[in-house]
This record gives structure tokens, C-alpha cells and sequence, in this order.
């Protein structure tokens, strides 16, 4: 057997093993539907920039859709779009393997987060592609040289990768440039329609006879009947997040911000919260404009109010769920403010609580989870648990509380300790606080309130743990909780016994609807 055909019997097998195993896992129609329009989407990209020799876009999409998708979807992206991209740059013997090239990017892209988790910043999934593209050259390099070598000796091989590595520099540059300019909004788009689809199945019991089938049948007509009268989860709490946007929009002062309650004047913190919720919602909040002002705009113009260390980090927080910079905000530098804030045992403030809010502003205002200053916080945020692997505010010894267990989890996680054992001990303290009512307190043994239990989802969802599928005791989930307190003008309740609907609480349930952990950006 020849070099050309042993080397196509391989590809063969590697394309039908990942065909494969995309098959046996039986994707549904909506599934079906993405991976068909990201390797339409990834097509494109290759063939709109057919111009520039090694530069497009294809590499970084087919990457991000197996970081976000898995494995088979990221690999069926890959090599479809490699054999439709084809049909504008013509068919040939080098098509199976970049149809196996950039399946296996897509591979990658899924052994990235199960390694790395799904919380990779900006820069590292920019260095992801453009390591990807070096190892796409690499690999169709070694196609020339299977194809067309004579002797096939090492020599050989070094000699095209050394011809080609001009094209393959240029390629692992503009995957960077492609990633930094795209890469975490698609990744984004991606994690919550896949978290839409994320629904699991649970078969019935399989029945005895007699009673026990009428019962299993009356069981099975009233399933039927409740799928008929109430919404699939995903989308009453869709249905839920869009009537707390319209709430929050018909409150909102003609200042642009937003007060306590309707009615009350604007301040820095509800107008915070306010962002924080709407972009959470996916609703951009420079767009809820009142006289032409939207609360972006009232958060810069009073931002020398902003002076404490809580404020800066809120605002730090509310400003890049807005997509603004918090780097220069009216003369303000205010990451470099936070920063200087640090103490030199890396807290901020002696305080579990604000050192977890400072490394969340500060991942969002873009600095890496090694970066010093986020490094030394989670060293020492993560020393802070207690006995029961909660949080206190202000560190270890109080009383553990859900607000502060969810806050300092979240923050682990982006600091890049979501497999640590604190984080998976503060997950399970989570779980083990809901009530019977589906609901979290503010401290265990309380009743439940909207604010804790959206705080709980945040940190169960940032830990890899699903809020929708939490049913301790067989409660509701915390998110039917939140569900029930919401009004019908869309605002939330503080808690079933409270008749006051705050402006902030239905800010914050917004992002327990959307399921959505910090930092948003």
C-alpha cells in the first residue's frame, strides 16, 4: 500500500469515527440547526476572506463551537465547513484533511473547557486560536508531505513546514486578531443557547399492574395535560426575565437612573444594580433611555460619588456589563483605584466579601486570573471558608451566609479555581440551604427572599451545578421560586410575605431568571 493511500484510509477512519460518534449522540433538530448555521457561518468566513492568504475566521468559530458545544458538535462543525468551503475553492485530495484539520480544532476547543472550564478570559482563548492555527498548518504541512515527498524522510518534512511557516504565522496572527475582536460575544451567544437546550429527561417508574397502572396512566394524562397549560422551563423564565425588563423600563427616572422604589430619586447604587440586571437580561442598558438619558449615562455623570471601595467595585461591575470602560470614567481611572486598594496579605479591605467583589470587577475590567492582583485575592479569599464550606462577609468565623457563599464562589471560579474543593464544598453548602418553598434565606434557617435566592443561582450555575434542576425535598426549583414572586406588572418581590417591590430586587432576580454569573462581560 502506498503512502497517499494509507494515509486516506486513516482520514477515512478519523472522519467516520467523528461523524460517528456526532451520530450516536443523537443531536436534536435545534442541535441540528446551530451546528449546520456555524459551519455555514464558518464557510463563509474562509471563503470572505479568500483575499489575504491564511487569514480567516474559520479557525477561531470552529474552535469556540467545541469549547462551548463539546466535542461532536465542534468536530461536525469543522469538517462540514472545511468540505462546503471547498465547493467555492474547488474539491481535491487535500480536502479530507482539513476536513479532519479543523475537526480537530474543534476538539480542542472542547478539551480546553473540560481542562480549563467555560470561563476563559479574552486573551487566553486568543492564544487557544492562535495555537490551533499553528497546529492546522502543522498538520496539512504533513499532508504535503504524505502527498508529495519523495523519500518521505524528516528532512523533507522540515524543509514544507519550514516553506509554509510563513502562512501558518499568518494565520495563529489573525485568529488572534478574529478572537480579540469576536471571540467572547460568540462565546456568550453560544453558552446560552446551549443552556436552553441543556434539559434532561427522567423516565417514569416502570409500573406493577393493576392500581399501580391506572396510576402510572392517570400519572402519565396529567404530565400530558401540564405540558399543554404551562411553558417549558427555559421559556417561563424568559417569559419572567422580559416582564422584569419592561418594569424596570417603565420605572426608570428621567434622569436615566433608577431609585430604591418608583418614584424615588436616582442613585449610584440601584442605577448599578439596574445595569447589572438588564445586562443580564441581554438587554443592552444603554439602549433603556428616559429624555434621551440611559442609566449608563447618570452612572458617569456622577461618578465622583463613587468612593468607597464597595461602590467602585459595583461600578466597575455595572460599567462593563454595559460594554464601557471602567479605565477612564469621567477623569477616573477606577480599576487602578481598586488595585490600589489591595492590602498586602492580597485582601481588599480584610473582608471576604469585598475581596470576592474586587477579583469579579477586576475579571471583568479585563485583567487575567494571573494577574497578580487576582491571584493573591483568590489565595486568600480561598482560605476564608468556614467549617461547612460556606462564606461569611466578613471572613472566617461568622456565621456563613448564601449572599456571601455565591459572591465568593462566583469569584473563585473566575479567578480559575472552579475545580477546587472549596468551590465544590461551597456549591454543596448552597444546595443544602434551599427551603421547602424552593427559595434560599439570607441565612439558613430564615425565610427565603428573592435576593439570596438569585445570589444561590448565580453561584450554583457558576460552579458548573444546574439551579433549574434543584429540587431538595422535592421543592420547586430556586428559579420557580423566583418566578413566583414576580407580579403581574413584571416587578419581584422581596419575599411571598412582602407586598413592596423594591427596584433593586427585581434587578437582581433578573439575573437568577437568566441564570447568568458574574462577571457578565
Amino acid at each position: 500500500m502506498t503512502w497517499q493511500l494509507a494515509s486516506f484510509a486513516l482520514l477515512a477512519l478519523a472522519l467516520g469515527a467523528g461523524f460517528a460518534w456526532y451520530e450516536r449522540a443523537r443531536p436534536s433538530a435545534k442541535v441540528l440547526a446551530l451546528v449546520a448555521t456555524l459551519a455555514a457561518l464558518a464557510a463563509l468566513g474562509r471563503i470572505a476572506f479568500a483575499p489575504l492568504p491564511s487569514v480567516k475566521p474559520t479557525t477561531d468559530i470552529v474552535l469556540l463551537a467545541g469549547y462551548v458545544l463539546g466535542g461532536a458538535p465542534g468536530f461536525a462543525v469543522g469538517s462540514v465547513a472545511a468540505l462546503a468551503s471547498n465547493v467555492f475553492f474547488g474539491q481535491g485530495p487535500f480536502t479530507p484533511w482539513q476536513m479532519a484539520a479543523w475537526g480537530g480544532v474543534g476538539v480542542f476547543g472542547a478539551l480546553l473547557a473540560r481542562v480549563f472550564g467555560r470561563d476563559l478570559g479574552r486573551w487566553p482563548l486568543a492564544a487557544a486560536c492562535a495555537v490551533a492555527g499553528l497546529a492546522y498548518g502543522a498538520f496539512l504541512d504533513l499532508h504535503l508531505w504524505v502527498m508529495y515527498a519523495g523519500e518521505h524522510s524528516m528532512s523533507e518534512y522540515l524543509v514544507m513546514a519550514g516553506r509554509g511557516l510563513p502562512f501558518n504565522l499568518g494565520h495563529a496572527a489573525g485568529n488572534v486578531v478574529f478572537c480579540l475582536a469576536f471571540g467572547p460575544l460568540l462565546t456568550r451567544a453560544l453558552q446560552r443557547y446551549r443552556d436552553r437546550l441543556d434539559v434532561t429527561w427522567r423516565p417514569l417508574p416502570v409500573p406493577g399492574t393493576g392500581a399501580g397502572t391506572a396510576a402510572a396512566v392517570v400519572a402519565a394524562l396529567l404530565i400530558v395535560l401540564g405540558t399543554l397549560v404551562a411553558p417549558p422551563p427555559a421559556q417561563a423564565a424568559d417569559r419572567s426575565s422580559s416582564r422584569a425588563v419592561t418594569y424596570l423600563a417603565k420605572v426608570q427616572n428621567g434622569d436615566g437612573g433608577f431609585g430604591p422604589a418608583p418614584g424615588r430619586g436616582s442613585s449610584q447604587l440601584h442605577t448599578s444594580w439596574a445595569v447589572i440586571g438588564l445586562a443580564a437580561a441581554g438587554r443592552d442598558p444603554k439602549r433603556v433611555r428616559r429624555n434621551g438619558r440611559s442609566p449608563v449615562d447618570y452612572i458617569v455623570r456622577g461618578i465622583g460619588r463613587v468612593r468607597g471601595i464597595g461602590d467602585i467595585e459595583r461600578t466597575i461591575l455595572a460599567l462593563r456589563a454595559a460594554g464601557r470602560s471602567a479605565h477612564s470614567v469621567g477623569g477616573r481611572n477606577l480599576v487602578r483605584e481598586l488595585v490600589g486598594m489591595r492590602r498586602r496579605n492580597g485582601s481588599f479591605a480584610g473582608l471576604a466579601n469585598q475581596t470576592a467583589f474586587a477579583i469579579l470587577a477586576l475579571r471583568a475590567a479585563g485583567r487575567s486570573r494571573n494577574d497578580r492582583t487576582v491571584r493573591t485575592a483568590a489565595a486568600w479569599l480561598i482560605n476564608q471558608h468556614n467549617s461547612d464550606g460556606g462564606y461569611n462577609f466578613s471572613g472566617k468565623g461568622g456565621r456563613s451566609g448564601i449572599d456571601d457563599t455565591a459572591a465568593a464562589l462566583q469569584a473563585l471560579v473566575s479567578a480559575g479555581k472552579r475545580r477546587s474543593k472549596t468551590v465544590s464544598r461551597a456549591a454543596n453548602f448552597l444546595a443544602a440551604q434551599q427551603n421547602a418553598d424552593g427559595g434560599m434565606a439570607l441565612t439558613p434557617g430564615q425565610g427565603s427572599n428573592a435576593q439570596s435566592t438569585a445570589w444561590a443561582i448565580q453561584g450554583l450555575k457558576a460552579a458548573g451545578r444546574s439551579p433549574a434542576r434543584l429540587h431538595r425535598r422535592g421543592a420547586r426549583s430556586p428559579i420557580e421560586y423566583l418566578r413566583s414572586l414576580q407580579g403581574s406588572d413584571g416587578a419581584v418581590r422581596y419575599s411571598r410575605s412582602s407586598r413592596q417591590t423594591p427596584v433593586w430586587v427585581t434587578a437582581q432576580a433578573l439575573t437568577g431568571f437568566s441564570a447568568r454569573p458574574f462577571p457578565l462581560r
